[in-house]
């Protein structure tokens, strides 16, 4: 350690002091000395030399206190002086560390200027490569709307191609319907000219139906100038031949009068005569109906495919009339107690059977708008009314687990079938009942039969059934998003459809057979309307255009040429 210039003069003073006063020699008392003169009054000559001494002794005591306090003043100057060059030390340290710290963050600042510089000239290449690629954007989307102007005019001629070619398939179908109806004429004429003998257990006699050839056409066009008016479409056909049922059926009816039945029993009924033709698959919407105040959830035609009902939610069944390719409201059919769930008309179409959300199903006699009779019994909502063969019997379904037989002569319940789960649809047969349930089961019951004898299960609720004009195979729609055919002779799932886009909207979407057993339909969640060829087991197409929302049921008329359909939007469309 070192100390200042002002410790080290004041050592040597302190000293100097000390050395002069142990050297100094007396002095006499009349010349008085400098310092003595400053210091005051001369002592006392009187006074002794040991009374002298000792107050020199006194005096050099304090100069050496004084000197002591000095030195311990230098001292501790001289420790403070040593921690402030420590102090100073570090301080020189930490700055020699900082100034290496600045240079290092300066040749960082210069690498990181020389980075930004960098992303500065790619940022810059990135933009003029962004310039290039938006202007050949521009370029792309002109070629695009180019092409998808080309592509509208492509589908605009497709689509009137596909209408030239439906239009001429058309007209094939109807010139074969007009040689079918020239046919059925004919025979009619030869039956009015011969005496015929009916038993009601005796089925009617079949009409051969060959296919057409030149000289039918010939008789066909003699045929339409006869009536001196032109052919309007496949449902005037229908109508026609509805006619000629009905003319048949009245001269059944009057032999019956004459006595030539073998049973006298007064409500006995022959089974109606269903024309089922050639199905026409729907390629356009002919007309669309707001059929109801609120949703429509059953549709279905009656044997003369001139007469349709539909059922909503609102509580109400209308009855329309398919004249010329267009719905003309009907009648309005009152009574129901509930939301209306499904419907069928008596295979002689005299009669309406309903089910209903208000634990009932209900029976109109069609022409008359109230309610004939009301079959209550189930304990929750009724989802499935249907006939079997004739209009005495009836079997329904509910979500109270059970399925019911009836009989409608005294209208009473004269079986219940426990299914276990909630039935949703219900189709019957000879002796057959076939119910679809919500726990993935389609069931088997035979009526002389007191159990269930078979049960098939399915991936999804089952939500429809449908059975074959000729009973042999079922048709079932389910949760799944998927349509099955099942063959009635072996009980096996003979085929599932399924297609991109089609989905099951609702627990009672319905799904139908076409009127030849050839196809199978059914409607999508997304206002779709899906047709598979049971023949190939391929999607034959998709409709859309007039439904936007979940289609819940759909129809087929027994003729083959038209089909409606029904959505939870109100409407109700018919195709051809």
């Amino acid at each position: 350690m070192r100390g200042g210039p002002t410790d080290h003069r004041l050592l040597e003073k302190s000293d100097l002091l000390a050395h002069f006063t142990e050297k100094l020699p007396p002095e006499s008392p009349s010349e008085p000395s400098r310092e003595e003169e400053e210091a005051g009054p001369m002592p006392d000559p009187t006074q002794s030399p040991e009374d002298l001494k000792r107050k020199w002794e006194e005096e050099l005591a304090k100069i050496k206190l004084i000197c002591g306090e000095m030195a311990y003043q230098v001292v501790e100057k001289h420790m403070t002086l040593s921690s402030q060059d420590a102090m100073l030390e570090d301080q020189q340290g930490r700055l020699s560390s900082l100034d290496a710290r600045v240079c290092e963050l300066e040749e960082t600042r210069q690498w990181l200027a020389e980075q930004v510089a960098g992303q500065q000239d790619r940022i810059m290449e990135g933009k003029e490569a962004y310039d290039t690629l938006w202007a050949h954007t521009g370029h792309q989307e002109g070629a695009l709307r180019q092409l998808e102007e080309e592509g509208r005019e492509l589908v605009e001629r497709l689509i009137q191609v596909k209408v030239q070619a439906a239009e001429a398939q058309n007209y094939r179908n109807e010139r074969i319907e007009r040689v079918k109806q020239a046919r059925v004429s004919k025979e009619l004429k030869k039956a009015v000219r011969r005496t015929v003998n009916i038993s009601e257990t005796l089925d009617p006699p079949s009409i051969a139906e060959p296919p057409a050839n030149k000289q039918e056409l010939l008789v066909v066009e003699a045929y339409e100038k006869q009536w001196k008016r032109p052919f309007r479409s496949a449902s005037a056909t229908s109508m026609t031949l509805a006619r000629c049922m009905d003319v048949m059926k009245g001269l059944l009816d009057f032999r019956k009068r004459r006595g030539h039945s073998v049973s006298g029993a007064p409500e006995a009924r022959y089974p109606s005569i269903r024309v089922c033709g050639v199905s026409c698959l729907p390629a356009r919407a002919q007309d669309i109906q707001e059929a109801h105040c609120s949703e429509v959830n059953a549709v279905c035609f009656s044997s003369n495919s001139s007469l349709l009902a539909t059922g909503g939610a609102d509580r109400l069944i209308r009855l329309w009339n398919v004249i010329g390719g267009r719905l003309e409201a009907d009648q309005m059919l009152e009574g129901a107690g509930g939301s209306v769930t499904s419907l069928e008309f008596e295979p002689s179409g005299c009669y309406l059977l309903a089910a209903t959300y208000n634990k009932a199903a209900q029976l109109w006699k069609v022409g008359e708008s109230q309610s004939k009779e009301t079959l209550s019994g189930h304990t929750d909502k009724v989802t499935a009314a249907k006939f079997k063969l004739t209009r005495q019997q009836a079997v329904t379904g509910s979500r109270d687990r059970t399925v019911k037989e009836w009989d409608l002569n005294k209208v009473s319940c004269s079986r219940t079938l426990d299914g276990l789960s909630y039935c949703n649809d219900v189709v019957c047969g000879d002796h057959l009942i076939i119910s679809g349930h919500n726990d993935q089961k389609i069931r088997f019951w035979d009526s002389r039969v007191p159990r269930c004898i078979q049960v098939i299960p399915v991936e999804g609720k089952v939500t429809s059934l449908s059975i074959s004009n000729d009973q042999m195979h079922l048709l079932s729609c389910s949760r799944d998003d998927a349509l099955k055919v099942i063959d009635l002779r072996v009980n096996n799932i003979r085929q599932v459809f399924r297609a991109d886009g089609f989905k099951c909207g609702s627990d009672w979407t319905k799904a139908v057979f076409s009127p030849d057993k050839s196809y199978a339909l059914a409607g999508s969640a997304d206002g779709g309307l899906y047709i598979w060829n049971l023949e190939s087991g391929k999607l034959e197409s998709s409709l859309y255009g007039p439904h936007s929302v979940s289609i819940n049921a759909v129809a087929w008329c027994y003729a083959g040429t038209h089909v409606v359909s029904v959505d939870q939007g109100k409407k109700a469309v018919l195709w051809s």
